[in-house]
């Protein structure tokens, strides 16, 4: 599948700092996605988000299950901004996770691996 032409969405990018996300992060700004921010964790993330006079098309969250308060930060985040379309991102292949992101209203699970950018097309073109 072709993706289309993603260089018009606008990107908050929700992470750690790793190798891994570093070179996502790079991957999405050469293909042509606006990275608007990019903050280590969830509270920073919301904190940036209240900052800006429109929203990002998307949101792209890197869990970290070993954050003991992320399921009530994702509330939060997911209160404050009910329409934000929110990307889950991880190395967790669990079907309850799944499920109960499905219920926080992420658009989209991707394993890391899998390729952001048709996950991104899919969100913002259907």
């Amino acid at each position: 599948m072709e993706t289309k032409n993603i260089s018009r969405i606008t990107t908050a990018f929700i992470n750690d700092r790793t190798p891994v996300m570093d070179l996502m992060h790079d991957d999405l700004v050469s293909s042509g996605v606006d990275i608007v921010f990019r903050s280590d964790n969830v509270v920073d993330g919301i904190n940036q988000l209240s900052a800006l006079k429109s929203l990002p098309n998307i949101c792209i969250i890197d869990l970290d299950f070993s954050d003991k308060g992320i399921m009530k930060h994702l509330r939060e985040l997911r209160s404050q901004y009910p329409k934000l379309k929110l990307i889950a991102h991880s190395d967790m292949d669990d079907e309850k996770i799944i499920r109960e992101l499905e219920e926080f209203g992420f658009s989209k699970y991707v394993l890391i691996g899998n390729d952001m950018k048709k996950a991104i097309d899919g969100v913002v073109n259907g």
